[in-house]
Order: structure tokens, then sequence, then C-alpha cells
């Protein structure tokens, strides 16, 4: 995902662009989809894009995949099982991952509260 500064929402926006709002949302959303079953790596992506994500980079979801293992989050394993093709790796939610999606939850509540506060504001203005 490319690093965005300040002033990146007055460029033009490119619908698939990965805004740092919705960047910051990959990780409780890949959370969520592992809390509802193990999956592989690319199944998160096409999952991710069903949630109604801009389907990010492949490589920002395989980061936060490893950022979340390295903090026992998920955990992963190969999938040997496979008829057809190289093993891929399965990731699935810990305890500790559980955890962390109740404390996401809290903060997106929270932040929620804001965004429509601040939603309502902005079209009081116009």
């Amino acid at each position: 995902m490319p690093r965005h500064r300040i002033g990146w929402a007055i460029i033009e926006r490119e619908e698939e662009r990965l805004t740092p709002l919705m960047g910051a949302l990959i990780e409780p959303a890949l959370l969520v989809l592992l809390q509802e079953q193990p999956q592989h790596g690319y199944t998160l992506l096409a999952s991710l894009e069903k949630l109604g994500m801009n389907p990010p980079h492949p490589s920002v979801v395989y980061r936060a995949l490893r950022e979340m293992e390295s903090l026992n989050w998920i955990s992963s394993d190969w999938d040997k099982d496979e008829s057809l093709g190289p093993p891929r790796r399965t990731y699935t939610l810990t305890e500790l991952g559980r955890s962390a999606l109740k404390n996401w939850c809290a903060e997106m509540a929270q932040t929620s509260d804001l965004i429509r506060k601040l939603i309502g504001k902005i079209d009081q203005q116009e």
C-alpha cells in the first residue's frame, strides 16, 4: 500500500485506491474473516473484496498476516493435502486473536460514533 501523506484527499480519487482509512481496516477485516473460518491468503484477498473493501495489493495482506502471526493473533500451517499445486498456508485465528478482535470491535464502535458526528457536521455546512 502506498503511503499517503496529509493532503491525499484533495487528489482526484481512483476507485481502486486503498485510502488510509480503508488501509487501517485491513487488520480487523482479516481477523473477522479468520473468525469465520481458517483461510488461505489468496482466499482472504477475495473475501476482503466480498466485504466491500477495494482489494489491497497482496503484499499488504501478506505483510499484515505475518505481523499478526508474530503477535500470536493467528497461526498458520502448510496445507499439504492439496491435490493440485504447491502447498499453501492456512491461517487460523487464535484465542489471543479473538481478544484482539474484541478490542478492535470496541475501537471501531467508538470511531464509528466520531465518524458519524464528523459527517453530520460536514453535511450541516453544505
